[in-house]
């Protein structure tokens, strides 16, 4: 397929799918881990409810985990929402719609918060209805388009303020339409996918986002056309990412609010990992991957989203 990075196809078609709940939440405090489900779209975290899904969907659940790391404040968000209602009618007869995103931020928690707020409900407004043409072209526009809309609100917002706010923020969303991921990310914030082998029952851990680096050659070659320059790594010597959500005093040198944007079947046999940039560095302990090795023993797909 042109518009996507294609992920590896399951190596055989799945077992009869389960109709269990969408998500199913245990009891647990906000300060540890917790679990967390789809939720009503002004209240992504509010109340909690089960969602039924139609025969033949694989169930999800969802973890969450934060903590605050050296800085006064956490600087990180995330949401869970179900869109499924919100987005009626449906593009092409499709029933589910959940989403799921992690928000990494740097210069200030606002780029983070307003992300989190904001970006599914863009993503609604702009989310392709009822029948006719592509749905994986229209997903990805949808997306694109939800991304530029969140930036651009969010940077006439920062310039408005008195001092101007210079907070940015990395994003990475997975919108899970019934059985189909749609990964778009921006910035070094991860989306790691553990898939079971049916024959050795080993599992393999897949990577279904592209960091955005100033390193990289064709975001440094970007960065250094706009008339930028990227030292020890970072654009102007400061920003360690090349794309991101927010960061007004960049986007003149080349770092944009375009996301990549992945297309991956889900099986029974797939846990699903989105991380933040500080959870995926080597030195964690645990380190990322363990983490994700542990979600395989879970019976259904997981979702498990850490900051």
């Amino acid at each position: 397929m042109e518009l996507y990075d294609e992920l590896p196809e399951p190596p055989r078609a799945p077992a009869q799918a389960k109709s269990s709940p969408d998500h199913q939440p245990p009891n647990g405090n906000s300060s540890g881990k917790r679990r967390a489900e789809a939720s009503d779209l002004d209240s992504c975290e509010g109340a909690h409810q089960e969602k039924k899904v139609c025969k033949g969907f694989f169930s999800l659940r969802a973890h969450v985990a934060e903590r605050r790391g050296e800085r006064e404040e956490l600087q990180d968000a995330h949401t869970i929402c179900d869109l499924s209602e919100e987005c009626q009618p449906m593009l092409n007869n499709i029933s589910r719609l959940s989403y799921y995103a992690v928000f990494d931020g740097h210069g200030g928690s606002r780029a983070a918060r307003y992300a989190a707020q904001n970006l599914h409900r863009n993503l609604v407004k702009k989310f392709p209805r009822g029948e006719g043409g592509s749905v994986d072209k229209a997903i990805k526009k949808s997306l694109l388009d939800a991304f530029k809309q969140t930036d651009e609100e969010f940077l006439k917002q920062a310039a408005s303020q008195k001092p101007a706010w210079k907070d940015g923020t990395t994003a990475l969303c997975v919108l899970v339409a019934d059985n189909v991921l749609y990964i778009a990310n921006l910035g070094d914030s991860r989306a790691l996918l553990c898939r079971m082998n049916e024959e050795t029952q080993k599992p393999t851990v897949l990577s279904l986002s592209k960091e955005h680096s100033p390193t990289q050659y064709e975001e440094r070659m970007r960065i250094q056309r706009a008339g930028g320059n990227v030292r020890d790594g970072r654009v102007l010597g400061v920003l360690e990412v090349s794309r991101s959500l927010g960061d007004g005093q960049y986007k003149r040198w080349g770092v944009i609010n375009v996301p990549d944007v992945k297309r991956c079947p889900l099986t029974d046999h797939d846990r699903m990992k989105p991380l933040n940039q500080k959870t995926w560095m080597p030195d964690t302990k645990p380190p990322a991957t363990v983490l994700l090795m542990k979600l395989c023993d879970e019976a259904p797909p997981t979702m498990s989203l850490c900051s």
